[in-house]
């Protein structure tokens, strides 16, 4: 049977104008050549589509129930090529978006939100994971972005900054320091550390330790947990204190306190990385949709 999409609508504007010249006018076709496609869908199909007479055109019964399928198959058809086109253009498609404790804990919601807001048709699917691992990941083409602990310096990966934080200490209620309303980094020279494991948290212990060397001291680290829940559940435990980015607090395990550092000027900054050479519509229109806010996400 040679139907193709084309007479379809050609049908179907007959069908609801029920008046060839008007049809022929809506689909800029000329009258005989649209009866010329009627009759054509009539003879390959068997059966008559419209009673006709000088005055009068109207569906058969045959007509009607192929105006229905015809319909659908419209719909179906204008929806496949609409959904073509957002693929096409990064408005329809799924993201893998990695994270850290700390971006999650800042503006990254907020983030997924306005872009899920703006792209209802994007599926994002985050995964927790560590900055090296998420850097590996990216690399591999496993994550199409990741959030992670910066700078970032690799070849073939491109980075965003979406977020500065500062550093706080935390500590237990019950701890002399908590009594201050601001504490000295040397203050906390003797005090034991509770921070994240050294394996995963490279990236982040990179700027603490630099910040407590620059203070006269190395952190004397006497737990490690692997994610910011245990590390906050050992200070509960009140094994010790930790240095922590500034948008853990919001995350902030009930009884533990949180103090600013004296005269720190110093920030850890999350990062959106990913792989320069596997730009997909997709990544491309949410890597746009973070530039287009790198003013405000920064600021």
């Amino acid at each position: 049977m040679h139907i193709g999409m084309r007479h379809i609508r050609y049908f179907a504007a007959v069908a609801e104008e029920l008046h060839f010249r008007r049809a022929a006018e809506r689909l800029n076709v000329s009258q005989p050549a649209l009866s010329r496609a009627i009759r054509h869908i009539e003879q390959e199909i068997g059966v008559s589509l419209f009673e006709r007479s000088n005055r009068h055109v109207a569906l058969t019964r045959a007509g009607a129930t192929f105006l229905r399928g015809c319909s659908t198959a419209l719909a179906y058809m204008d929806g496949a090529v609409d959904q073509a086109q957002k693929t096409a253009t990064g408005e329809k498609g799924h993201l893998v978006v990695g994270y850290t404790d700390i971006a999650i804990a800042g503006r990254l919601p907020q983030i997924l939100k306005s872009f899920r807001q703006r792209y209802p048709e994007v599926t994002l699917e985050p995964r927790h994971d560590y900055t090296r691992a998420q850097l590996n990941a990216v690399e591999a083409g496993a994550l199409d972005v990741g959030f992670v602990t910066g700078p970032v310096a690799a070849e073939g990966l491109a980075s965003l900054a979406v977020q500065h934080d500062g550093f706080i200490v935390v500590l237990y209620g019950s701890h002399p320091l908590a009594k201050q309303r601001e504490i000295a980094l040397a203050d906390l020279a003797g005090e034991p550390f509770v921070l994240g494991t050294t394996a995963n948290w490279t990236y982040y212990h990179d700027h603490l330790y630099r910040l407590c060397r620059e203070a006269g001291f190395e952190p004397r680290v006497v737990q490690q947990a692997s994610n910011s829940e245990g590390i906050f559940g050992l200070i509960a435990c009140e094994m010790g204190i930790s240095v922590q980015a500034t948008s853990i607090e919001n995350c902030l395990r009930k009884g533990l306190k949180t103090r600013p550092l004296r005269d720190c000027a110093a920030t850890v900054p999350t990062v959106a990385v990913w792989n320069q050479d596997t730009l997909s519509p997709v990544k491309q229109r949410f890597i746009d949709f973070l530039a287009e806010q790198a003013e405000d996400l920064v600021g």
